[in-house]
């Protein structure tokens, strides 16, 4: 069995995957029961052949469905406010999260909070927030990805921007995971290069994190490892030949192993960089790539024993070293800037900055402590080099 033959699996949700899958969208839709479904996606996306394909299957299988665009990069409250009141007025009953992991946090989002009395920021990800939530209420979501990232389609939270407080907050509720996802390899293919990096590296920083993040949750440490391993295989075929169906559908596998991996814990990568896209809209993958060497180093005595397996298990000698010569090499090979400063981030805002990762809820999943001196020291090693 190759990696882009079809499947279905259900770790932790289902998933169909694989080459033209795209065609069972109406199906998938009636399983759900959702009859009138809103389509969510971004505005880029929403021009695009393959988003107004998949309206078509809806309107050809009579499920009269609508379309909501309005998703930033990172996603805000403003635009959750805007899908709400979107999946209101249409009388929708289901959400079709379609698109990168923005337009699919955000569809998570409207089908979550359209009919919850308290407000989304009760919700923060944190104890037992979650269990204040109406859950008969949630609406049905079918998650699409078009880029193989962030892993949203079989995560249970979603990353929103406050934009009063200008702070990216997680929300959580076990009932925003997708109840079915469409994996479709083929609908990736037109992604910009730019995009494909980025996402990629999303991945491979959560992969690395969970694989490294101190709880105890060995089933997410193993396949951390695989997902590393997809990555350092497939991402630069992906780059250089855009084309490439079957590594286009490990990069699909390798971003939902991060997200079902990062349960265990994520750490200073996303803790740095969860502010700076919030205060500088900066895209959230990319964002990682650039960090990613600055908080390994600053990690390597409490990672140096794990880095030694995750090294012997990609078939790299020189343990901690090797890898990290393999992490610079790829950004490189993958046009990732290799500072904050050539990625167009100033210095303006360290203390802002700092200030904000330090309390950031994947701060506590770092292997070291990440303390206000250490994230400091941090952002201005990544902005030098």
């Amino acid at each position: 069995m190759t990696m882009s033959s079809s499947v279905t699996w259900s770790f932790p949700t289902q998933i169909r995957f694989g080459s033209g899958r795209i065609s069972e969208l109406p199906n998938v839709c009636a399983r759900a029961g959702i009859t009138r479904p809103l389509l969510v996606t971004d505005a880029s996306l929403a021009s695009l052949p393959i988003t107004s394909q998949a309206m078509d299957l809806l309107r050809a299988h009579d499920l009269d469905p609508g379309l909501f665009a309005e998703v930033q990069p990172n996603p805000t409250d403003r635009n959750l406010r805007a899908g709400i009141e979107d999946f209101k007025a249409g009388g929708y009953n289901g959400v079709v999260a379609f698109g990168g992991g923005s337009a699919i946090d955000l569809g998570k989002l409207i089908a979550f909070q359209s009919h919850q009395v308290k407000s989304v920021w009760d919700f923060e990800d944190g104890g037992n927030r979650w269990k204040a939530a109406n859950h008969e209420a949630i609406a049905p979501i079918i998650a699409v990805p078009t880029t193989a990232g962030t892993g949203s389609e079989v995560g249970r939270a979603s990353v929103l921007t406050d934009t009063e407080q200008h702070v990216k907050k997680i929300i959580f509720h076990p009932k925003i995971l997708p109840s079915i996802v469409i994996a479709d390899p083929e609908l990736t293919i037109g992604l910009p290069p730019e995009i494909t990096v980025g996402t990629g590296m999303d991945a491979l920083a959560h992969c690395l994190e969970a694989y490294y993040a101190p709880g105890f949750h060995p089933m997410a440490e193993g396949i951390a490892l695989e997902g590393v391993r997809l990555v350092k295989e497939n991402l630069p075929r992906v780059f250089n030949n855009p084309k490439d169906l079957e590594s286009r559908s490990a990069m699909l596998s390798a971003a939902m192993i991060g997200a079902v991996a990062f349960q265990k814990g994520l750490g200073g990568i996303h803790a740095l960089s969860h502010p700076i896209g919030a205060l500088y809209n900066s895209h959230h993958g990319m964002t990682n790539a650039v960090l990613m060497p600055y908080v390994l180093a600053a990690n390597r005595p409490a990672i140096e024993d794990k880095t030694a397996r995750l090294a012997a298990f990609l078939g790299l000698e020189g343990g901690f070293s090797s890898v990290m010569d393999w992490v610079l090499a790829l950004r490189k090979d993958l046009n990732v800037p290799h500072t904050l400063e050539a990625f167009g981030i100033d210095n303006a805002r360290f203390d802002e900055l700092t200030k904000m990762a330090v309390v950031d809820p994947t701060a506590s999943g770092n292997p070291l402590p990440l303390t206000e001196r250490v994230v400091e020291a941090l952002y201005r090693a990544a902005f030098k080099g």
